[in-house]
């Protein structure tokens, strides 16, 4: 019949003692109980205020319990998550409303100035529900809490579909944000087919059930990245769905000692960061405060979306000997292409993966690239994938391709495959650089440049240039107490790549180099290189 994370969650309730922790978030704990109580409300409440099955709700809000019991009402009432950057401007956010066709809007209360500027222009939004700490909404608005508590807390009682769909927005480094949507059922198989190859799991509802009642619940994570992106929300969804605890933290930004406070006290499994951007503090606190925080219950850590250095993994396991540092090779387009496992007894490259079971690497015309050979390509998966790019036919064609018969998912990551299949990760094909014929991938000069003790972080970006095409640029934030010397960066790179990969110019980064998703944003230090270098 196919998978639905509505039906699931139904499963689970049943399954599990009514005291089980399903969200934390400082000195609050929600039981599964409750959870399930209030998502049955919030989910009956929406439908009876006009949201139908398919409908879009868009979430702008912050890390918090109430981001999961959203979730978890959309999925019990057939309605399709949206999420929102709230980094984003009010045009921003206004176009995310828009381009989703979205009927409902939850938002936390800080954001309330910004959906009064821009709410008489969603005339698609039939519902406004503000998530308030001190119980004041405006007054357009519905009380968040309100609605959570309105009704008896019983199951919908609805059918549902395996087709019924979550919307992933996903920024890109070009073009306006698109909505990768999945299918419930496409996205549960491409989360579980990574944990069949650890061993069996549930294949229905009743052996999940079975499984949850024989062994209780399992798994506790901090999603310590931005539950409105794939990285966060992808893995607190899979703790979710296996009857796990999902603990949100208080900070507004990455807050390293809070995080290991979090891990201490609610005896976390497992933490999902995005890259040195978060393990780099992370360790740093670590190294600050020896034996301050017990460790003991990390299984692993898991990091998406951008390369973690090898050098950091190894100083977070010499904390936890027992962990695996997990690097996973996905995006909002596919999960699956590629992964990365670490422990105190081994020691992997940064940007080394083991290619997914079913992925291959195609070159620019569809052929595929022999192992070995020391061509790229784009790494692209088959299977249970996304339907596509909502409202966009042109992209979706561009990305979801039938190459002989079968249907991938190419979201443009180059790399190149060695002789024993593992795959060296390159970077995105959009912000590849061209210099004189030849390609470069920021991420591999980036990795490089961060290896040299003076450099805390790096961007490697292309500026126009007339002899060049596009030059080299390197962006660096320089360690604290460390000098600067253009020179000596370049010597480093040159030592290690191939000439025409050193750097043309290399400056001090003065701009934020990452949201706080840990991702890099080119595009403000691209327009940082081109101020400092004097090009229009």
């Amino acid at each position: 019949m196919g998978w639905n994370y509505g039906d699931i969650l139904d499963t689970i309730s049943l399954a599990l003692p009514a005291d089980a922790p399903a969200l934390a978030h400082g000195d609050r704990l929600i039981t599964w109980k409750d959870m399930t109580a209030r998502s049955n409300n919030l989910a009956r409440g929406l439908r009876a205020r006009g949201a139908k099955a398919g409908d879009k709700v868009a979430f702008y809000m912050r890390n918090r319990p109430e981001y999961m019991e959203t979730l978890a009402a959309c999925f019990k009432g057939r309605l399709t998550h949206v999420n929102v950057n709230y980094r984003y401007k009010a045009d921003e956010v206004f176009y995310i409303f828009d381009n989703s066709d979205a009927q409902t809007v939850v938002y936390g209360s800080e954001f309330r100035d910004i959906i009064t500027e821009i709410r008489d222009r969603l005339t698609k939004v039939g519902t406004f529900v503000e998530v308030s700490d001190d119980g004041t909404v405006a007054d357009f608005a519905i009380n968040y809490e309100a609605l959570a508590k309105d009704g008896d807390g019983s199951p919908l009682g609805i059918e549902r579909s395996p087709d019924d769909q979550l919307f992933i927005y996903t920024g890109g480094t070009t073009g306006m944000p698109k909505g990768v949507m999945w299918s419930h059922h496409a996205l549960r198989e491409a989360q579980l087919a990574a944990l069949r190859r650890l061993g069996p799991v549930p294949e229905s509802l009743p052996e999940l059930e079975a499984a949850i009642k024989e062994v209780g619940p399992t798994g506790r994570i901090i999603p310590a990245c931005p539950l409105m992106h794939g990285t966060g929300l992808l893995t607190a969804m899979g703790t979710m769905m296996n009857g796990g605890l999902v603990v949100t933290l208080n900070a507004v930004s990455m807050d390293a000692e809070e995080i290991w406070q979090a891990v201490d006290r609610h005896k976390i499994t497992s933490i999902a960061i995005v890259g040195d951007a978060f393990a780099k503090p992370m360790l740093k606190e670590l190294n600050d405060n020896p034996g301050k925080y017990d460790l003991s219950s990390i299984e692993t850590i898991i990091s998406s979306g951008v390369m973690w250095s090898t050098e950091v993994k190894k100083g977070l396991l010499k904390y936890m000997p027992n962990a695996i540092m997990t690097d996973s090779f996905g995006s909002s387009e596919g999960i699956g292409f590629g992964s990365s496992l670490m422990t105190s007894e081994g020691e992997i490259q940064t940007a080394k993966f083991q290619i997914g079971e079913t992925c291959k690497v195609f070159d620019e015309n569809d052929k595929e690239v022999v192992p070995g050979s020391g061509k790229p390509g784009f790494i692209a998966i088959p299977g249970t994938i996304p339907v596509g790019y909502y409202k966009d036919e042109e992209k979706t064609a561009k990305t979801f391709r039938t190459i002989d018969g079968v249907r991938y998912s190419i979201p443009g990551d180059w790399c190149t495959v060695e002789e024993d299949g593992t795959l060296t990760l390159l970077g995105r094909g959009s912000v590849c650089i061209n210099t004189a014929g030849e390609k470069v991938y920021p991420e591999e000069i980036e990795e490089v440049l961060k290896t040299h003790p003076a450099v805390e972080d790096a961007l490697v970006i292309g500026v126009p240039d007339e002899k060049w095409g596009q030059a080299v640029t390197g962006v660096v934030k320089i360690a604290g107490g460390a000098e600067f010397s253009e020179e000596m960066l370049r010597a480093h790179v040159r030592d290690k790549l191939a000439g025409y990969k050193t750097p043309k110019r290399i400056l001090v980064g003065e701009v934020p180099f990452r949201a706080p998703n840990g991702k890099a944003d080119y595009k403000g230090v691209t327009n940082f290189a081109k101020e400092q270098l004097g090009i229009a």
